[in-house]
């Protein structure tokens, strides 16, 4: 977006802003993607798919008033919207109300009990609930209207139960009442941010520096004040979430697992794995990255450890375990990482000399360069994988992106050809969603390469496909693509 678009109102379509905004998302460009989102719902300021994703760029970014707003928004005309139940828990679980958040992740699981988000989250509330307020057993469920509160047998008639958590309003923030063993839990609970938090402490008692004020006219008290409860806030929702007593635990019960495995493999490993790697996959087709990415870097742990006589292709399954951990990170954004662990699959396949396995690492490095803007280096893999592609469908998708990546370097005419070459396997396989990527592809490229009646005549064509698949928002901007490219004629 250019800097004076704000004045001039948006400049292109909503689906346009909304696939930019999910793009900045999975670059972890939140600021970015908000912007984008905020754009798309300048041109449609109800979508509720469009509050929903803004939300989750707020949650990543600490801001859960704003996340919570927006997922509320989402529900406003459809209160079983399954996927705005689930950021309303969301929002609600990084703020630590996790009772409230409990209450929503039960209800979007009612609705759609085949989704694990909503299982995993009814299980991390649970969790959080007990180590704040106890056990289980400790706690009746008490149904007031359209929500439910968590109570402790023995608080019910006292009022607010202890278990909620406001930590802004609790005086273990007040600096005067710290204790060594507070200090210490911190300090194992902020890691890193630690120092951040003392750094700031220190800098309000420089009585000359706290009395200044920023451009904006914020005083540098408030700002400094502001950034330590929000660290305090945090690590009472970490404290609250794990103790350090269950990560301690946690770890070590880990540890003897993962020493155990190494030393003494399962019975059938083939087995081992090929269950491991459907649990890994399943978890990242069902949205859990995080959990997928947990499962393979604990069974590549175990298999590192495990000689060749244990499994014969070490390496190949190796392959495939890095080529997991890869698409998670791509899901996570850890575009770095996600990048080193495809091409640790690469080297692996090319050293085994396994077709499949190559065209499935280069075919991810081509994504994750294409995701990050450098299309040079998508298009070297990409045109690499042509001679390993199987199936027209993957034929046709691989013409499609490295055409594209042609077009953003502005090589019109490499653009062109590549989408023709899409266009025709599209035809062959009689893909009608390809058919329509592919002519936007060569109209795009033709007619930034002059040839303004061949442009018109693909973006009729794609026009029509957009029409047969009723796809509204393809069919809008091709349309105002087409109004365009006729004035040029």
């Amino acid at each position: 977006m250019s800097d004076n678009e704000g004045d001039q109102g948006p400049k292109s379509t909503f689906s346009t802003y909304m696939a930019e905004g999910d793009q900045l998302y999975h670059k972890g460009e939140y600021v970015k993607a908000i912007e984008s989102y905020s754009t798309a719902l300048i041109l449609q300021p109800d979508d509720k798919h469009c509050l929903v994703a803004r939300s989750k760029c707020y949650v990543k970014m600490g801001d859960s008033d704003n996340a919570l707003r927006d997922a509320e928004a989402s529900l406003k005309e459809d209160k079983e919207f399954f996927k705005g139940l689930y950021q309303k828990a969301e929002a609600l679980y990084t703020m630590g109300d996790f009772e409230f958040a409990l209450v929503f992740y039960h209800r979007g699981h009612k609705l759609r009990p085949e989704l694990q988000e909503f299982r995993l989250g009814i299980q991390k509330a649970q969790e959080a609930i007990d180590n704040s307020v106890g056990s289980p057993s400790s706690v009746k469920l008490e149904n007031k209207g359209d929500l439910s509160f968590f109570h402790k047998a023995d608080e019910v008639k006292k009022g607010r139960p202890k278990g909620l958590i406001h930590p802004l309003r609790r005086e273990m923030r007040q600096q005067n009442k710290k204790t060594p063993k507070s200090e210490k839990t911190a300090k194992q609970l902020l890691g890193e941010l630690y120092s951040d938090k003392e750094y700031l402490e220190k800098l309000l008692k420089d009585e000359d520096l706290v009395k200044g004020k920023m451009r904006g006219g914020e005083r540098l008290q408030d700002l400094i004040l502001n950034c330590i409860t929000y660290l305090d806030t945090r690590t009472e929702f970490w404290r609250q979430q794990k103790p350090i007593y269950a990560r301690e635990r946690d770890r070590k019960l880990m540890q003897q697992k993962w020493n155990k495995t190494r030393q003494n493999p399962p019975s059938d490993p083939t087995r081992f794995v090929l269950k491991s790697l459907e649990e890994i996959d399943a978890a990242l087709t069902a949205g859990n990255a995080e959990s997928s990415l947990k499962k393979a870097r604990e069974v590549l742990k175990s298999v590192q450890c495990w000689s060749e006589e244990v499994v014969p292709n070490k390496k190949e399954v190796l392959g495939n375990l890095h080529s997991c951990i890869g698409n998670a990170l791509i899901d996570l954004g850890k575009m770095d990482r996600a990048l080193d662990n495809h091409q640790k699959d690469l080297d692996l396949a090319r050293q085994c000399k396994l077709p499949e396995a190559k065209s499935r690492a280069l075919d991810n490095v081509g994504r994750v360069y294409a995701r990050i803007g450098k299309f040079p280096q998508a298009i070297d893999a990409w045109e690499e994988k042509i001679p390993l592609a199987c199936g027209g469908l993957e034929r046709t998708w691989l013409f499609h992106e490295i055409g594209r990546c042609y077009l953003e370097l502005k090589r019109h005419t490499e653009a062109r050809d590549y989408g023709v070459r899409s266009l025709a396997v599209a035809d062959e396989i009689a893909d009608e969603k390809w058919q329509l990527n592919a002519c936007v592809l060569v109209a795009q490229s033709e007619m930034k390469l002059g040839n303004f009646k061949s442009g018109v005549a693909h973006f009729e064509r794609a026009l029509d496909r957009a029409k047969v698949l009723q796809d509204d928002p393809a069919r809008d901007a091709i349309q105002k693509a087409l109004r365009e490219a006729r004035q040029r004629l």
